[in-house]
């Protein structure tokens, strides 16, 4: 996902200054086309790079469920706050039901 998001974005940002710098300097010996097209795909490949690592960064470890879920299991999941009882309480979150039951169990001792 990063790195295609990556890549379109390069070949635009490529476009943009790639245009421009023909513009500016002239097309080169090899023509317009060829130095626009180097100049969008430098940039595709290097915006495409950075985004699929950034992608891979945020995306690697657990899950929100799973880090809640552990958590609770490890007994400081006690910041957690149940949804109002006017909309159906704690409802089927397994991580919210677990709270509720050491809460309960806590104050009967």
């Amino acid at each position: 996902m990063g790195a295609t998001m990556g890549g379109m974005v390069g070949l635009t940002i490529g476009f943009l200054f790639g245009s421009f710098a023909i513009l500016r300097n002239g097309a080169g010996p090899r023509g317009f086309l060829p130095s626009l097209s180097g100049y969008m795909l430098t940039s595709a490949a290097t915006f495409a790079f950075f985004m699929s690592i950034g992608t891979v960064i945020r995306t690697d470890g657990l899950t929100m469920r799973e880090w809640a879920e552990e958590q609770v299991k490890q007994g400081r999941g006690t910041f957690l706050v149940a949804p109002s009882p006017a909309i159906g309480g704690i409802g089927g979150s397994p991580v919210l039901r677990e709270w509720e039951r050491r809460r309960k169990a806590a104050g009967q001792q």
